[in-house]
């Protein structure tokens, strides 16, 4: 049957975790003296999700969150986006989780109110077997572990019915040290990484969890652990990716960056599209660090998200130059 309007089609890339509002200071400087915000959205599986729909990905969410303004207001943006959600669960009486970015020269410094959110008491009855199983593609982060032990436990089941049925599992530690202690995480996501098909850390990430130092040793060691593919994010020097013994370079895309908040996250989510579609994981590495550097153009983790036409076209311009480059020679 074809989906139609009142039929949507099947989400063939879930994620599970945490959405929240973001409130992003206006100007730089402390946030005790910021005087206004603009309200964006935020939680980065709720950014993965929208980035795999902007990409054309058919992407479903599985969360918590309040039946307060902030709850709804999170239920519009993926109305909006075309992201599935009839796993998510309005929770009576919830207080959706919040945040504040301020910005200064060293960088963003993050505010967080999400302390018994209702995300976080989010547990293994709440994974949807069946939606997972259908699914292609079933994304999980270290952030989603970290908010709370039920929470980590529904991950792993997760990840444990994907496995079952084959659905590929993608996981980004997406190491936050504020929300627990490096050894619980070490061992979470290192236990993470052997259940995973494709892993997506940064380098800070991976000298964390090995002990090494050079990317080409962290991507080594991290390999070992099992991951069929990793793709270990290097920021403004591109990403490394790995798979079935064969390292591959994937050059970074330069632009004047403004704001990296949720840039990770936009690399996860056109990846997970792209993959789904049929790339190779370098094909959609490639894709995925154009996306990821064009939403580092403007403020939040949301609004700068590149649509699939937007990334396709810088792709082409950058193998153009590329092409004038090699015939000048």
């Amino acid at each position: 049957m074809t989906p139609t309007d009142t039929e949507p089609a099947t989400a063939q890339i879930l994620a599970v975790g945490e959405p929240m509002l973001e409130f992003n200071a206006d100007a730089n400087g402390a946030l005790d003296r910021a005087e206004s915000f603009t309200v964006g959205y935020g939680g980065d599986t709720s950014n993965f999700v929208v980035a795999a729909a902007r990409s054309g990905g058919l992407a479903g969410y599985v969360a918590r969150i309040g039946d307060d303004a902030f709850g709804t207001a999170l239920t519009r943006l993926w109305e909006r986006e075309g992201v599935a959600t009839e796993h998510v669960t309005r929770e009576p009486g919830g207080r959706t989780g919040i945040y504040f970015i301020a910005r200064s020269p060293a960088g963003h410094a993050f505010t967080y109110y999400r302390t018994g959110s209702p995300a976080s008491r989010l547990t293994p009855d709440d994974i949807p077997e069946q939606a997972v199983a259908q699914a292609r593609l079933l994304h999980v982060t270290g952030i989603t572990q970290a908010i709370g032990p039920t929470v980590c436990d529904a991950a792993f089941h997760a990840m444990t019915v994907a496995r079952t049925h084959g659905t590929l599992v993608t996981y980004d530690p997406n190491h936050r040290p504020a929300l627990w202690s490096q050894e619980r995480a070490r061992a979470v996501i290192l236990r993470s990484l052997e259940l995973c098909d494709v892993a997506l850390p940064n380098l800070d990430e991976g000298r964390m969890l090995t002990g090494e130092q050079s990317p080409e040793a962290v991507l080594r060691a991290l390999c070992a652990r099992g991951p069929r593919v990793v793709v270990l994010k290097l920021g403004e020097e591109g990403a490394l990716v790995a798979e079935d013994g064969e390292v591959t370079r994937v050059p970074p895309h330069r632009v004047t960056a403004v704001d990296a908040s949720g840039a990770g996250d936009t690399f996860d989510g056109a990846f997970a599209a792209r993959l789904v579609e049929g790339a190779s994981p370098v094909e959609a590495a490639r894709y995925a660090a154009v996306a990821a550097a064009l939403t580092t153009t403007g403020h939040g983790a949301v609004r700068p998200i590149p649509d699939r036409p937007s990334v396709l076209s810088h792709l082409a311009a950058a193998a153009h130059e590329s092409a004038v480059g090699r015939a000048s020679r």
